[in-house]
């Protein structure tokens, strides 16, 4: 199989085997994480590997339960709290304590995520991203003992998989590809394009059990409302001022 039909035939796995990981396949696959390309090859992120039993248990239920039989969880972090002990070290200043660097680092630290996951596939193990990690952010961070200036941003639960799951469907490439310069889009646009999500049997059988409008109302008022984004956006944003990563004054 190549890489492209890796990536096109990627499924998230939820039921895991009880196999553990081979030592010497996961550091292949943290290696590959470490190649991802990054800001100033400053490497502003941290990985947590969790595969002990009871610690996987702890953190499965701090992500509400989700992928509890996966042998090992990875929690990959921006973290300044590494680079800024070197600037001390080497007498140079500590700016990287704001917005920029959070962002930098999250995208530093989703890179290498993405490096990750095409490696564990490419070894046989499946995976599952836990969007979770930005609800439960704090506890998350106090289960890992995270210092300041370190910010859980992604979650993986990675394990040899025990189902295979029907492929989930994507909006088609035009709906997401610019040519040039930006194209905002008509209604018919926006019809189209999502129709291949509306017409999905899963979505359409969702609809049907939550007695929902339609598909977008799925997302607006139960999987996504606005009452749980505003609250948990208040609580991700008071544990990033209190990690140290909101200095404007840097």
């Amino acid at each position: 199989m190549t890489t492209i039909d890796l990536i096109n035939n990627h499924r998230s796995i939820r039921k895991f085997q009880s196999r553990p990981i081979e030592e010497d396949k996961m550091q292949r696959i943290l290696e590959c994480g470490m190649r991802a390309s990054n800001t100033g090859n400053m490497q502003i992120y941290s990985i947590v590997l969790t595969q002990k039993t009871e610690n996987v248990a702890s953190l499965s239920k701090l992500h509400f339960g989700q992928c509890s039989s996966a042998p090992a969880f990875l929690t990959i972090c921006v973290d300044v709290n590494r680079y800024h002990h070197w600037c001390r070290l080497r007498d140079c200043d500590e700016p990287y304590d704001n917005f920029l660097w959070l962002m930098s680092g999250t995208v530093d630290a989703s890179l290498a995520a993405q490096n990750i996951c095409i490696a564990a596939e490419a070894e046989g193990l499946g995976f599952c991203y836990l969007g979770t990690v930005l609800y439960n952010t704090q506890a998350i961070a106090d289960e890992l003992q995270l210092p300041s200036g370190v910010v859980p941003v992604i979650t993986l639960a990675m394990g040899y998989p025990d189902e295979q799951p029907n492929l989930s469907e994507r909006l088609p490439l035009e709906a997401v590809v610019h040519n040039e310069k930006y194209h905002d889009y008509s209604d018919d646009d926006i019809n189209r394009h999502h129709r291949i999500r509306e017409e999905f049997p899963f979505n359409q059988e969702m609809v049907r059990i939550n007695k929902t409008r339609n598909l977008a109302e799925i997302f607006t008022k139960i999987r996504y409302p606005k009452k749980d984004n505003v609250a948990i956006s208040q609580s991700l944003l008071h544990f990033v001022e209190q990690a140290g990563m909101m200095n404007q004054d840097s």
